[in-house]
């Protein structure tokens, strides 16, 4: 009898790990045709640590074996957004995630908006802490460089090519990448408005799209660079009375800015809505009069940690709710 031919070993996978066990009561997740759940490989820290300064990011916390790659569907996508998602881009675009305040879901917009962009287009997509003092970009992702947005704009003068920035930036799984800003607690300076002038002027070099992650609160001084740079603006609001107040701020203060064009052409964002859709449907109605679209992205366990942020690990209605983002924002994009 012929002795029976063994396997061939499963190669490692190196894109993403499988997302994790469902939480009770999450909604599972759709079937799975459409997405052939392809990333972009990610870069480890080790290419980088030769460099000189670079700093070398924290050890990743141990996790669960990798399994193989994984599929999801785009139930639910609005129709046509993904024709609009892979509309051409003629030049870098530049978007700025404002909010008037902490809790408005500015982080998360900025992270899952970076993230389908990055999935559907073959362009790459960098996402820009530019908050003052200190953001939460980089505490949402894994980090493989400990370098952060000060550390790229000290190395600025030697940086040529896309892998000399790709030194300072975090890969998420869907390809999204990330420059951080996390300073030094002894160095009390903010990241001011000549420094992130130098930083996207660099970014756009190499990456068709910048997004930026704005500090809250309007003026200061970073956010008049962001007001003035973006091509286009993603107004970050939370649900309820309180953030629709907000929201509304946030318009009145760019028209007194002289930005009334951005809000005109600009998309507003409720997250984590809960109420019922004939209240979030009026409050969309009202901010259609003021802004390009409305997009309501309902309450997600998943976004709801704050941890890292994956298409694939959302609810379905999440997931399509930030296609329709995306795919508003890419309608956006230049013509010509």
């Amino acid at each position: 009898m012929a002795k029976p031919v063994p396997a061939e070993p499963v190669p490692a996978v190196t894109a993403r790990e499988h997302p994790p066990e469902t939480t009770p009561g999450a909604e599972a997740g759709p079937g799975p045709e459409g997405w052939d759940g392809d990333a972009a490989e990610t870069v480890t820290t080790d290419a980088y640590a030769a460099l000189p300064g670079v700093p070398v990011a924290p050890a990743a916390p141990a996790r669960r074996a990798a399994r193989p790659l994984f599929r999801i569907g785009r139930r639910g996508v609005p129709g046509g957004a993904l024709d609009d998602l892979r509309i051409p881009l003629l030049r870098s675009h530049r978007i700025g995630v404002i909010g008037l305040s902490g809790g408005a879901g500015k982080t998360t917009i900025a992270l899952a908006l970076g993230a389908v962009l990055a999935r559907e287009r073959a362009d790459r997509v960098v996402a820009v802490d530019a908050s003052p003092d200190s953001g939460a970009l980089g505490r949402r992702v894994q980090r493989q460089s400990g370098a952060g947005v000060r550390d790229l704009v000290a190395a600025l003068p030697r940086l040529r090519t896309y892998m000399d920035i790709r030194a300072f930036t975090s890969q998420t799984p869907s390809g999204l990448e990330v420059v951080a800003h996390d300073p030094d607690p002894a160095d009390a300076r903010p990241f001011g408005e000549a420094e992130y002038r130098q930083v996207v002027g660099a970014l756009a070099g190499q990456y068709p799209l910048v997004l930026t992650d704005a500090g809250t609160g309007m003026p200061h001084d970073t956010l008049r660079a962001v007001l003035e740079l973006s091509d286009q603006l993603v107004v970050a609001a939370a649900p309820g009375a309180d953030g629709l107040a907000g929201a509304g701020l946030v318009f009145d203060r760019l028209a007194a800015l002289g930005h009334e064009e951005k809000a005109r052409g600009a998309v507003t964002v409720f997250s984590g809505v809960r109420t019922a859709p004939g209240r979030a449907d009026e409050a969309a109605a009202h901010f259609r009069q003021r802004c390009r679209g409305v997009v309501t992205v309902p309450y997600d366990p998943h976004l709801a940690r704050g941890g890292e942020v994956d298409p694939a690990w959302m609810r379905g209605r999440t997931r399509a709710a930030y296609y329709e983002l995306a795919a508003l924002v890419a309608r956006g994009f230049p013509l010509g």
